[in-house]
């Protein structure tokens, strides 16, 4: 069964709307115009209920069957945009300056959207699904929020599901696995007290650059010296800042970063040896230096069946050589894990061909995926609430 051809007639429209969401990118829980857009559209659709305002500012759609009682699924887009300034030239780019859809959260609302359209056309399926349309994917924690509100207890949701575009993985192929399937987040701020003076008298100060540059550098033995070379560990430094002239040593350092792993002792220990090697820098060097560490997202972790029947659903869309059921771990970070800790359900990668990386200000989501992905969701949705 390869893509519906109801899919491949909407895709013009539904490219439509992922065009119009990426001129008006929001950011984190201010999507009140990406939320109005669904909701309007859902509206349009027929939709059965619909409930905005949940995690703050997200939405769900519920779409009843025909075929009588039975369960209910829940199917999930993200809605938020990233604080970039897009380069892409693209005639429907960025028209708001610094901020853009460049991780295809456009492409997963509109995606999402063309299964409503159609599931509530057809409604070829027992029981109900629930649309969800998510704030805050981008550091905000909106998936938390939502499930927080008691989205799965008031819908009744049993499983839900989740998709993401995946650049380099050509469009029509799938990627999955079962277990973690992307990292849990952590993010630190260390900050480093010294004692400022004169750059030409430095045994006068404290230097806290010195001390910081002395940090960056330990702190990567974490990954390469703490933990089994087998265990998954990333300890990014991506902020350093300190100083404001050529000839002043500084008060104070800030620097900050993340940490990503895929078990929970592993984040455990890397926070234990961050807290040691701060320590043991302020003892050797005369700084005060504090830690700031804060435990973000769980890992995202995929239930053994649930991923079985996902990729089985892609593979009725796409074939099975087209996809790949044992992806190694992302190290990225997803909100879509606190649903799947409220409920079993899988989260599966949908091919965006050969464009720029997620989270660079040239990426764009790929409008031939949107058959597929449209495919997929309602297979997924017929299949799980059969009569």
């Amino acid at each position: 069964m390869p893509i519906l051809n109801r899919a491949a007639e909407l895709q013009d429209e539904i490219a439509g709307w992922r065009r119009h969401l990426h001129q008006k990118p929001e950011l984190n829980f201010d999507v009140f115009e990406t939320a109005a857009f669904v909701k309007a559209r859902l509206e349009e659709f027929g939709c059965d209920e619909i409930v905005t305002g949940l995690g703050k500012t997200g939405v769900v759609g519920i779409i009843k069957g025909s075929l009588g009682a039975g369960g209910v699924v829940g199917l999930r887009a993200d809605m938020d945009a990233l604080p970039i300034e897009e380069i892409t030239g693209k005639p429907y780019a960025s028209t708001v300056p610094g901020k853009m859809h460049a991780c295809g959260h456009d492409g997963h609302t509109a995606m999402l959207l063309g299964a409503a359209k159609y599931l509530a056309e057809t409604r070829n399926f027992a029981g109900s699904v629930a649309v969800i349309f998510q704030p805050a994917e981008e550091g905000g924690g909106g998936g938390n929020e939502m499930v927080k509100d008691g989205m799965m207890e008031r819908f009744g949701i049993q499983k839900v599901f989740g998709m993401h575009n995946m650049p380099s993985l050509p469009v029509g192929q799938f990627a999955i696995r079962p277990g973690a399937i992307m990292a849990a987040t952590a993010e630190f701020t260390i900050t480093v007290k010294g004692k400022g003076g004169h750059a030409a008298m430095p045994h006068r100060a404290i230097d806290p650059i010195v001390a910081g540059s002395q940090l960056v550098t330990a702190l990567q033995a974490i990954a390469s010296r703490s933990t089994d070379p087998a265990e998954a560990i990333v300890v990014s430094v991506t902020k350093f800042n300190a100083g404001t002239a050529y000839n002043i040593i500084p008060e104070q350092a800030i620097i900050a970063g993340t940490v990503r792993t895929l078990k929970k002792e592993i984040a455990k220990l890397a926070e234990e040896r961050m807290n040691a090697i701060c320590r043991g820098i302020a003892e050797a060097t005369g700084t005060a230096i504090h830690l700031d560490y804060d435990a973000n997202y769980p890992v995202t972790f995929n239930h053994e069946n649930e991923t079985v029947f996902a990729g089985d659903i892609a593979a009725s869309v796409a074939g099975e050589p087209q996809v790949h059921r044992a992806i190694q771990p992302l190290m990225g970070g997803e909100d879509f894990s606190y649903m799947l800790e409220a409920r079993p359900g899988a989260f599966i990668f949908i091919g965006n061909g050969d464009t720029a990386n997620l989270h660079h200000p040239a990426y764009d989501f790929n409008d031939e995926a949107i058959p597929h992905g449209v495919s997929y969701w309602v297979r997924l949705a017929e299949t799980a609430l059969a009569a």
